[in-house]
C-alpha cells in the first residue's frame, strides 16, 4: 500500500500540472460586429490553442441586437465572456472593471475594437496596464493602423473584416479568401433547427429575406419590399421565401409576403442566430438589410443582394467577398431603387417561375 501511494507521489512531482494561460479578447458590438471579425477569432485559435480564449464584449441595450456569445458560445472559438459595461459613469464603475480584470488573471489582450483616435487608444492602453496586462496585440498605435486603408484597384475603403486581420498581423496573416476562416463550425442540433425551419419547402429551393434590424437608418422601408417582391414573384415565384429576424418584425413579414405565389416560411423570432445560419446554409441567395442575418448569410457562403445607406462608407461593411451585390447610396437607403434590386437579383439568381398549374391553384 506504502509502495502505491509512494509511486502516485511520484509522478506528481514528476509531472507537475502547467498553470492554463489565459487570453482577453476586446470585442464589442453585437450580431454583424461578431462576424466580421470571424476570421480572427480562428486566427487566434490557431495561435492560442491550450489557452483559454475569453471575450471582453457588451450587452447589447437594443432587443434585436445578439450577443456575441450567441454567436461564437458553441463554436469552440472562445470560452466565455466577460461583461463589458458600455455605461460606465464614474470612477467607481471604472475600479470595479479594473478589480475584476486583474482578478481575472490574463496577460495578453488583442485589441478588435473599432477604429477610433489616438487618444482613445492611449487610453485603453493605460487602463489595461493598470488590470495587469502586459502584452497587447492589435492595439493600433501605429498611423498606418489608426486609418482605413484605401485600396489602389478600387479607390474604396477596406473591407472592417480586412483591417481587423492586418491589426493582428503580428502573430501571422489571416486568409480571409478561405470558407474555413468564416467558419461558424455550427453543432449539430444547430443544424437540425436550422433544418427542420427550411422543412416546409420539401427540398424546393428559396431565397431567405430579411427586412429589420436594429438601425432604423438601415431600413429600406417595407413599401419597397412589398414593391419588390411584386416584381420578383413573376419570374422568381417559384422560390420558395424564408424571412429572418426579430419577433417583433413577424406582423410585416405577413403583410407583405402575403401574395407570393409560393412556400413562405416566417421565422421571425423562432431561430436563434446560429440556427438561422443553419437555415441560411441551404438558401440559394439572401435579399436583405445591412444587418447581421446578412452577415452571417456571407459567412456560410450566400450570396447576398442588398440596399446601404448613408450610415457608413461604401464597402466598409459590405459582406466580404466579390460575388455580392450592393446598391449603396450616400443620400439615404430609401432612395435605394426597388428596379435596382431586381436587376441585381437578375445577376445572380437563375428565374424560376411557379409552374402554370400551381399558379392556378394558388390563385383558386
Amino acid at each position: 500500500m506504502l509502495d502505491q501511494v509512494d509511486a502516485v507521489t511520484k509522478r506528481c512531482v514528476a509531472a507537475p500540472q502547467k498553470p492554463v494561460e489565459r487570453i482577453l479578447i476586446y470585442r464589442i458590438g453585437s450580431l454583424g460586429d461578431t462576424v466580421v471579425a470571424l476570421p480572427c477569432f480562428h486566427k487566434l485559435a490557431e495561435v492560442f490553442p491550450d489557452a483559454e480564449r475569453y471575450v471582453l464584449t457588451n450587452i447589447p441595450v437594443s432587443s434585436k441586437a445578439a450577443a456575441l456569445e450567441l454567436i461564437l458560445g458553441q463554436s469552440g472559438l472562445i470560452d466565455g465572456v466577460v461583461d463589458y459595461p458600455i455605461q460606465m459613469r464614474s470612477i467607481g464603475d471604472v475600479w470595479r472593471l479594473r478589480s475584476r480584470l486583474r482578478a481575472f488573471g490574463a496577460k495578453t489582450l488583442i485589441y478588435l475594437v473599432p477604429r477610433s483616435g489616438r487618444l482613445p487608444v492611449l487610453r485603453d492602453l493605460l487602463f489595461f496596464r493598470l488590470c495587469g496586462f502586459t502584452r497587447f496585440i492589435g492595439m493600433p498605435l501605429t498611423k498606418t493602423l489608426q486609418v482605413d486603408q484605401i485600396e489602389a484597384d478600387t479607390g474604396l475603403v477596406e473591407y472592417e473584416c480586412r483591417r481587423l486581420a492586418r491589426s493582428i498581423a503580428e502573430i501571422g496573416p489571416t486568409d480571409l479568401d478561405d470558407p474555413k476562416n468564416w467558419d461558424l463550425l455550427l453543432t449539430e442540433a444547430e443544424q437540425e433547427a436550422g433544418d427542420r425551419a427550411i422543412t416546409p419547402f420539401a427540398g424546393n429551393p428559396f431565397v431567405a429575406i430579411n427586412m429589420g434590424g436594429k438601425v432604423i437608418e438601415k431600413h429600406w422601408g417595407q413599401e419597397n419590399w412589398r414593391q419588390l417582391l411584386r416584381e420578383l414573384s413573376g419570374s422568381f415565384g417559384g422560390y420558395g421565401l424564408l424571412f429572418l429576424g426579430a419577433a417583433d418584425e413577424a406582423a410585416a413579414v405577413e403583410e407583405v409576403s402575403a401574395s407570393w405565389p409560393s412556400t413562405v416560411v416566417n421565422s421571425c423570432g423562432k431561430l436563434a442566430p446560429r440556427e438561422s445560419a443553419a437555415a441560411l446554409k441551404r438558401a440559394s441567395l439572401f435579399v436583405g438589410h445591412d444587418s447581421g442575418p446578412m452577415h452571417l448569410a456571407a459567412a456560410v457562403g450566400i450570396v447576398c443582394v442588398a440596399p446601404f445607406g448613408s450610415l457608413n462608407k461604401p464597402r466598409k461593411w459590405y459582406p466580404y467577398g466579390k460575388q455580392h451585390r450592393i446598391v449603396h447610396r450616400a443620400d439615404g437607403v430609401t432612395n435605394v431603387k426597388v428596379e435596382q434590386i431586381v436587376a441585381m437579383v437578375r445577376e445572380v439568381l437563375p428565374e424560376r417561375a411557379v409552374p402554370r398549374l400551381n399558379a392556378k391553384a394558388s390563385l383558386g
